[in-house]
């Protein structure tokens, strides 16, 4: 049997290095930040404060015998805690979701575990009743000048009449709670940026692939919603100056200049 040929590495060296359940993206040596990284630094994001709140409460009711088992030192450290717990929890299955979603939209066959099984059925139900031809899935992308990569999960054509002649950028959404406004931004991103490595590795313009419209589709074990996102000079705009608002943030340098010493009586500023 001959051997598998392997891509060619992009000239510009741009790579997505994975590392357990984690990742990052590389122009050459230099470390590029992430997109979904920048929006998460950069935007306020205050139902996360009443999100952590919630679930520290939910799981003290729900574990409330075995809590009242522990010490108070090791139940105030299981309480801390449990929200990491839910988060985690609630990432693996999205993760599961969107490998799965992925192949169904390649038109390979899947096993469906269980507990994600509402969830596979409901991507399916979309991609065939939006008769959906998908062009690339899981594709890396990278913007040479703002120096952001990031990975979109979905470009797609609809045969249905009303979407004919669009170009659809896609995003697979498993959360509780909805589609964000924000996904726009994130969306637009993608979009927006220089090159992509196709399904071979090779980097390529994603201007050749004439994106038209952008797509959150919020997955769910009882069925799907299908969002259209806005894609605009304006939520480009938006997204670089979320982008200055987290690289300010975390560049300690920087930041710490913003604060002067401090001023006694009768001294100028």
């Amino acid at each position: 049997m001959a051997a598998k040929k392997k891509a060619a590495a992009p000239a510009s060296g741009f790579r997505k290095r994975k590392y357990g359940r984690n990742h990052a993206y590389y122009l050459g040596e230099r470390k590029l930040d992430g997109v979904t990284t920048l929006l998460g630094n950069g935007l306020p994001k205050p139902a996360l404060v009443n999100w952590a709140a919630n679930s520290t409460a939910e799981y003290a009711v729900d574990h409330w015998d075995e809590l009242a088992e522990l010490s108070h030192s090791k139940r105030l450290e299981t309480l801390k805690k449990s929200r990491y717990a839910i988060s985690d929890e609630a990432k693996h299955r999205g993760t599961e979701v969107h490998d799965l979603a992925e192949k169904l939209a390649l038109g390979e066959d899947v096993e469906v575990p269980d507990e994600i099984a509402g969830h596979v059925s409901s991507a399916l139900r979309f991609l065939d009743e939006f008769k959906v031809e998908t062009i690339l899935t899981e594709a890396s992308v990278y913007h040479e000048k703002a120096l952001y990569g990031g990975t979109f999960d979905l470009l797609l054509r609809s045969k249905l009449p009303e979407h004919a002649g669009k170009v659809i950028l896609g995003d697979w959404k498993t959360n509780r709670t909805g589609i964000y406004p924000e996904t726009a931004l994130q969306l637009t991103a993608y979009a927006k940026a220089t090159h992509y490595l196709d399904q071979e590795g090779v980097e390529r313009r994603v201007a050749e692939l004439g994106i038209t419209d952008l797509w959150a589709i919020w997955i769910r074990s009882d069925g799907y919603e299908v969002y259209p996102m806005e894609f605009s000079d304006r939520t480009w705009q938006a997204f670089g100056n979320v982008v200055s608002v987290a690289r300010g943030a975390a560049n300690r340098d920087v930041a710490d200049e913003w604060k002067g010493r401090a001023l006694r009586a009768g001294e100028a500023a």
